[in-house]
């Protein structure tokens, strides 16, 4: 029988457990020739499990998988890309001071001369309007440029099944928009398409079907174009959706947190420094700042903190007072806190408890430090406070950092701050890894923080989040950002210009 009558993939019972974890629990589902098919759940649901033994990346425990209608058993990574399953991971795996032509070379099963294998990258870049010099140091190529890398080097292979993992995360709307046109180019040649993705707008323009997972069983397939955002996310989390509420015509207080002139010098290699950043917002306000990853957002986080300091008291101020020469503990003082991007390592000490992660930003602030000794009871009770409001699933205080999960940890490390009641907090991807639900508990206390008179900084690359979120808002691009402006003022056309480098249109009129 002829391959394409039957579905490309076929999952039956897939199983998988983990110590303590049943990652997969019975699933089932198809994707056909052509179709793109998205897999959708919270973090924790088991999608990333289901496609590392799509991939062979691990096996599963029961069921079995069928493709074209063949049992198979994919033993490794290799097997699956000579079975046609490609797959273009969340974080890429580049080398950054290698050229385009090198890192794909690298990435390829099989020796090809160099001449032949830039022919043939031409070739695929040509049929799917993909632009890109073969010669260009990765290193130079902005975040979307090094995602075509990626796309291209599993093109190479002709693959019968395309899997994709959270692949817009860190594109511009415009890029986006190319990415879509490739991958419809793509299904209508044959291709099928695995899309994982929490942006559910995308999905509903893009995909033809979607299998929801929750708590590592499949809960629903449905036609994404006769669903909502909204229906599908409460399929996701088994329940319905808060709204962010905020108060009608919120009035802002007096200017609190001023940046003038803010510049920062050239770190590492590959570090974005910035450069001639002024904004300023208000008490109650909700500043957002978008921009790709890589355009000095880290920089700026780091320079708002305090970790790194600079050479001019006045470039940063919180009520008047310049503190842009103070190091994190004396402007923790001055009522700022921060959450970096990197949760791991950065915002949490993985090997220590919750409590003592507490004591690291919060001793100041909540006097957990009296007289050079840790009061350890004051900090497992606002450490127990923390894990109670912001749902955090841990056994207690004393858990490590690192025994949680992603997501919980992104809870506990956002809760601690917003519960220090800071006057000034600066906050960078808020909501990174977390579910709907969690997300959207995050966001009302961000909302409810800023009521009672904070001025919040939300450094984020999610256009929804921000435009959701926030008051105010800037666009961040090589380290450059653009005046602030009424969020309802920008169309996501011209944020995407702005993260791209158009500067043209940021002028005020």
């Amino acid at each position: 029988m002829d391959a394409d009558m039957h579905n490309r993939l076929e999952l039956r019972g897939i199983t998988k457990r983990f110590p303590g974890v049943l990652a997969n629990d019975n699933v089932s589902f198809s994707v056909r020739p052509g179709e793109i098919h998205a897999l959708l759940g919270e973090n924790g649901a088991g999608k990333s499990t289901l496609v590392k033994m799509i991939y062979g990346i691990m096996q599963p425990d029961a069921g079995e998988i069928l493709w074209d209608g063949q049992p198979v058993v994919v033993q490794n990574p290799k097997a699956a890309r000579k079975l046609g399953i490609g797959m273009v991971f969340q974080h890429f795996s580049l080398f950054e001071a290698l050229s385009v032509l090198e890192n794909i070379a690298l990435g390829m099963d099989a020796k090809i001369p160099s001449r032949e294998l830039e022919a043939r990258i031409r070739e695929v870049m040509q049929t799917y309007g993909l632009s890109l010099d073969p010669h260009r140091t990765v290193a130079t190529l902005s975040v979307g440029e090094r995602q075509r890398i990626e796309i291209v080097r599993a093109l190479l292979l002709n693959p019968k099944l395309l899997i994709m993992d959270e692949p817009t995360s860190v594109l511009t709307p415009q890029e986006v928009e190319q990415l879509f046109t490739v991958l419809r180019q793509l299904a209508s040649e044959g291709c099928s398409i695995l899309y994982i993705s929490h942006k559910l707008h995308e999905i509903k323009a893009l995909c033809d079907t979607a299998t929801i997972l929750r708590g590592g069983k499949l809960v629903d397939t449905c036609d994404p174009k006769h669903e909502t955002s909204r229906s599908m996310a409460e399929k996701m989390i088994g329940g319905g959706l808060k709204d962010i509420v905020k108060a009608e015509g919120r009035a802002f207080g007096p200017p609190k947190l001023v940046v003038n002139r803010l510049a920062t010098r050239k770190g590492g290699h590959f570090d974005v420094p910035v450069d001639d950043v002024s904004f300023t917002v208000r008490a109650g306000e909700i500043l957002g700042v978008a921009g790709v990853a890589g355009n000095g957002q880290n920089a700026l986080l780091d320079a708002l903190s305090g970790e790194i300091r600079g050479d001019d008291r006045e470039a940063i101020t919180i009520d008047g007072l310049g503190i842009g020469m103070m190091d994190t503990t004396e402007r923790r003082r001055q009522g700022l806190c921060a959450v970096p991007e990197e949760r791991n390592g950065h915002a949490a000490v993985g090997d220590f408890s919750l409590a003592d992660n507490s004591v690291l930003t919060a001793r100041d602030r909540l006097g957990m430090v009296v007289m050079g000794l840790i009061n350890s009871g004051a900090a497992r009770t606002y450490t127990g406070k923390v894990i109670a409001e912001f749902a955090v699933k841990a056994l207690g205080p004393s858990s490590t950092a690192g025994s949680l999960s992603g997501g919980n940890l992104q809870k506990y490390i956002m809760g601690r701050e917003i519960l220090q009641k800071p006057s000034v907090l600066v906050v960078s991807q808020p909501t990174w890894g977390v579910d709907a639900g969690a997300a959207a508990a995050i966001h009302q206390a961000l909302v409810d923080l800023a009521s009672a008179g904070s001025a919040i900084v939300v450094i984020s690359q999610d256009l929804d989040e921000l435009r959701a979120l926030c008051d105010t808002l800037a666009v961040i691009n090589m380290g450059r950002l653009s005046p602030a402006r009424p969020v309802g003022d920008f169309s996501v056309e011209e944020i995407g210009l702005l993260m791209g480098g158009v500067h043209g249109s940021t002028e005020a009129a």
